[in-house]
């Protein structure tokens, strides 16, 4: 059975671009069940479909598997927009069953408040430089293209995953300048909304930690970190790393006709581990939002 998660977070898949790990995003979603997901911004790269992105398979299988998600288990799904899914912004905000795609949102759940936001609104080199943010985003995408090199000579050497552009922007002092603000206005804002925390994505850097008083979350993203915010039904958070999962057991495709399985199928099915988390009550209320 699946671990069952109250609230799901993830963000920045960047559909659309190389660099985008759709196989493994659509993969981590198959290992888990949940209430709520929220696909906090990026999730689209419309900046790069416009110049030299493509669309492939495999990102339309991402976004079977949040329909799958949909309609077997009944989870409400929640797409906010972030700075590379502009596009957005001429649709906001529209419901339709079980999918609402907003700007941002305010979640509660057992007794605190969160304020999600994919976070680009409090860039101001996004916001009011949009042109150095392209160039920027033409350096990024280089990186990319550069990790991606470095990690199949890597690979035939029998060593493991390096993410460059995260070793990059580590040891950039600016870059860290700019993240440490970054995470401090995100708080003060949480904070002036009377809100006990708040869930962001945009600088691919996964957190979780307490900034005065503040619960700052950042679910990474899934072009180089591959992570994701999890929310048990306690009201407890915590990153998952893809990387860091365990896939040794028989990975059941659930996007395919269901069949009868066999003999030695069903002995897999009993080894696989029970349920982490127990369900929500029937009477649970649905995230509030705006």
């Amino acid at each position: 059975m699946k671990t069952h998660f109250k609230t799901i977070v993830i963000s920045d898949v960047h559909l659309g671009t190389k660099g985008s790990k759709a196989k493994e995003a659509s993969r981590f979603l198959k290992q888990y069940s949940c209430d709520n997901l929220i696909l906090n911004g990026d999730i689209i790269d419309g900046w790069q479909l416009k110049k030299s992105g493509s669309w492939k398979r495999k990102h339309t299988r991402f976004f079977n598997r949040m329909l799958k998600m949909i309609e077997q288990e009944n989870t409400k799904v929640f797409y906010l927009r972030g700075n590379h899914d502009d596009f957005l912004d001429q649709i906001l905000p529209l419901q339709i069953g079980n999918l609402s795609i907003l700007s941002d949102m305010i979640y509660e759940s057992n007794g605190k408040k969160y304020f999600i936001t994919h976070g680009d609104i409090f860039d101001s080199i996004t916001t009011n430089l949009r042109w150095i943010a392209y160039l920027g985003d033409v350096g990024y995408t280089f990186l990319l293209w550069l990790n991606r090199l470095v990690n199949y000579h890597r690979r035939k050497r029998g060593l493991g995953y390096f993410s460059l552009s995260q070793y990059v922007k580590g040891k950039v002092k600016s870059a860290v300048s700019y993240v440490d603000q970054y995470e401090e206005e995100l708080a003060k804002m949480a904070k002036a909304k009377n809100c006990d925390g708040i869930i962001c994505g945009h600088i691919h850097k996964a957190e979780n930690r307490i900034i005065d008083g503040i619960e700052y979350l950042n679910s990474g993203d899934w072009v180089e970190t591959m992570s994701a915010l999890a929310e048990d039904h306690d009201g407890n958070w915590q990153l998952i790393y893809y990387n860091e999962m365990d896939f040794s057991k028989k990975d059941f495709d659930t996007d395919t006709v269901p069949i009868t399985p066999k003999k030695e199928d069903t002995e897999i099915i009993r080894e696989l581990k029970t349920v982490a988390f127990n369900k929500l009550s029937d009477d649970f209320n649905s995230p509030n939002f705006r």
